[in-house]
């Protein structure tokens, strides 16, 4: 069996997080890590991993045959074009980019090279998500029309490169990437209009929440949101369908599906009163009408980006993301900045 070294570069938190992961995948070992903050290497040292003394140190070891890039967001082009220039197959962190453009740069280098270049968007393997895409895949709704994905937290945005603009910081960048890829990826669909709401209510350089409403050409809906001044979260999910309804509470998955025995309701003669007041519209279903379907927590790896880039090494297939698809979703963010700076609805045809 052969093993494949894999060079970091970047230590930070999602740079150990990856020394972690791929210590589960007996192809891959560590072949060193180069940071610039003397700190990381410390630690680095401290845990009997090798470092290299540069950048083009660590692309110049011939048993280094896959890169991380795992850099602050403003530095991916960068080491990309030099690790696919020094033939190295290479993973980046998310955001791949700030800007479709850069992307476009780095996937022309990697076919001038003849590379692997691949994104790290690890929250396709969220065990919630993978509840949801299973219900739009097996139409366990109906047709879904309406999808809400939130992730709210009361700490702020952490310390560091995320609270400032040229770093690629604020929650669009942060967490809004990964949201958008999960819907993407879900919605085999273009998008085709972008509208948003967005705040910098304590970090001026950045956002720190956002309201964002993606339509696509089969007039389907998403609504993504994500905040950092929220003390009460809402749901993870709430999805619609013209025969149930679908909450995923947390990254826990509690959560049901309420869906209908019926494909017709039939309405009471009489209005329904309620504490609210006498409603039709609105009174509740009776109860033998609809089904509730616990939801069942699904296995999930997520090691399987470096098993299909090692694959793909082997000529056994493709890694997980596909740079274009990565473009998409970085389109969708340029037209999501856009929406806001213009206040006005951003026609699309990603």
């Amino acid at each position: 069996m052969k093993k494949y070294g894999l060079g970091i570069i970047g230590f930070g938190g999602m740079g150990y997080y990856h020394c972690q992961e791929i210590a589960k995948d007996e192809r891959l070992f560590i072949s060193g890590i180069y940071d610039i903050n003397e700190n990381r290497t410390k630690f680095a040292k401290e845990q009997n991993i090798n470092v290299y003394s540069s950048a083009e140190a660590l692309l110049a070891d011939k048993n280094v045959n896959i890169v991380l890039v795992a850099t602050p967001n403003n530095f991916h082009k960068e080491y990309s074009i030099a690790a696919l220039r020094a033939k190295k197959a290479v993973i980046c962190e998310k955001p791949v980019t700030v800007c479709s453009s850069d992307l476009e740069d780095i996937i022309k280098v990697a076919e001038e090279e003849g590379c692997i270049f691949t994104i790290h968007q690890n929250r396709r393997m969220d065990k919630d998500y993978l509840l949801v895409k299973e219900a739009y895949e097996k139409g366990s709704l109906g047709n879904i029309f309406s999808i809400e994905s939130r992730v709210h937290g009361a700490r702020g945005v952490p310390d560091g490169w995320r609270q400032y603009k040229v770093a690629g910081g604020g929650m669009l960048l942060d967490w809004g990437v990964h949201l958008i890829d999960q819907i993407m990826n879900m919605l085999p669909e273009k998008v085709v209009s972008v509208y948003t709401h967005m705040f910098s209510i304590k970090y001026p350089e950045v956002d720190d929440y956002f309201k964002l409403m993606l339509r696509f050409e089969s007039g389907k809906s998403a609504q993504i949101e994500v905040g950092t001044c929220n003390f009460i979260a809402m749901p993870r999910w709430y999805v619609c369908g013209d025969n149930g309804t679908m909450i995923v509470e947390n990254w826990s998955c509690d959560g049901k599906i309420v869906r209908s025995k019926e494909t017709e309701e039939h309405w009471e003669e009489d209005i329904v009163y309620t504490k609210a007041g006498p409603t039709k519209t609105m009174a509740p279903r009776r109860k033998e009408t609809t089904e509730e379907i616990p939801l069942v927590e699904p296995d999930t790896d997520y090691t399987r980006s470096y098993k299909a880039i090692i694959d793909a090494l082997e000529g056994n297939g493709k890694p997980l993301v596909d740079p274009k698809e990565a473009l998409r979703v970085v389109k969708v963010i340029e037209a999501t900045f856009e929406s806001f700076e213009t206040g006005k609805v951003v026609e699309t045809n990603i």
